[in-house]
């Protein structure tokens, strides 16, 4: 009998990328719906291989579901899976770490000019039958201007060519590149306190990790000038979204621009409701093409792993020694 993979919230309209991937190979494909550890064991239980986008993957479901060869990562962060878990039952973890790289440096500088130019309050207020050039003062030159990125990966670094020909001066805190490699693309390494004093703009684009989460807080924020912009298109758990939304409420940030929030979608928070946050569902990695490659990609690596191969994108490659 062939293997099964079950996909876990997928969010996608149909499996039908990966059942063609899987349909030569005797591999069955079902989907299911889980948000815990629990549920994920109830859904998948006899599964061989699990294609995971936001649902947690720990040692309640490595002991419980026993034929699990690999998880595949619908994206680039695995911060829900426990990696180490994993590796110490032998189980592969494979995602797609090259899928959305045009597609977020493009959002990112698409929320900094919506929040910048107040594009959505010209757009309500035009709406309304208003035609008043004033209600978005004040706007400033971008030219000359100081973008400040928070990480420096690849992300990052393509953002930072987008924006070239607008005129902004680039620096970037990030403590695992050198001044050197960031010198070598035009961009000042500074300190995370130098990061939060001069920028105009903050762009997020680090790894949820320990030391990132909430890493934008109540003392990080007030430490930014009043007339600054925050954007966000990485993990929304690095900005402290209640600490956010009194700053921008207090006055003492500009705007914000965000594709990620702690919470997904985020109920009721008030956040959504101001004028200063344009606010996205969770849509920078998304284009017709990222989204085909994204799945044709993690469904083929877990082929690789099923066929006793090496897959082209393993997170813990020790499973493979």
């Amino acid at each position: 009998m062939g293997q099964t993979v079950v996909a876990v919230g997928h969010g996608f309209p149909d499996l039908s990328i990966e059942r063609k991937v899987f349909a030569e190979a005797d591999v069955a494909v079902r989907e299911a719906e889980a948000e815990t550890e629990e549920a994920v064991v109830e859904a998948a239980r006899d599964a061989d291989a699990l294609l995971i986008q936001h649902a947690p993957v720990g040692r309640t479901v490595f002991g419980a579901v026993e034929n699990l060869e690999v998880i595949g990562r619908y994206g680039i962060g695995v911060d829900t899976i426990d990696l180490d878990a994993a590796t110490e039952e032998g189980v592969a973890v494979v995602n797609v770490p090259d899928y959305c790289l045009d597609e977020v440096p493009t959002h990112a500088v698409a929320l900094l000019l919506a929040v910048e130019r107040r594009i959505a309050r010209y757009d309500a207020e035009v709406e309304t039958g208003s035609w008043d050039w004033t209600t978005g003062r004040p706007i400033y030159r971008l030219r000359g201007r100081t973008l400040g990125l928070a990480g420096f990966g690849e992300l990052a670094r393509r953002v930072v060519r987008k924006v070239e020909p607008f005129g902004f001066e680039p620096i970037a805190y990030d403590p695992y590149v050198s001044a050197d490699e960031m010198a070598d693309r035009g961009v000042e390494k500074v300190p995370f306190d130098g990061l939060l004093e001069r920028s105009d703009v903050v762009s997020v684009h680090a790894p949820l990790t320990d030391e990132t989460r909430t890493l934008f807080d109540g003392d990080a924020l007030a430490a930014m000038d009043e007339e600054a912009v925050l954007i966000n298109t990485s993990r929304g758990e690095i900005v402290d979204v209640d600490a956010l939304y009194d700053a921008l409420v207090d006055g003492e940030l500009r705007g914000a621009g965000l594709d990620v929030l702690p919470e997904e979608p985020p109920s009721d928070h008030p956040i959504v409701e101001l004028d200063s946050a344009v606010i996205t569902p969770h849509a920078a990695w998304y284009s017709e093409e990222s989204m085909v490659q994204l799945r044709r990609t993690v469904a083929e690596d877990v082929l690789r792993v099923f066929r006793g191969r090496v897959p082209k994108n393993p997170v813990n490659e020790a499973v493979f020694r």
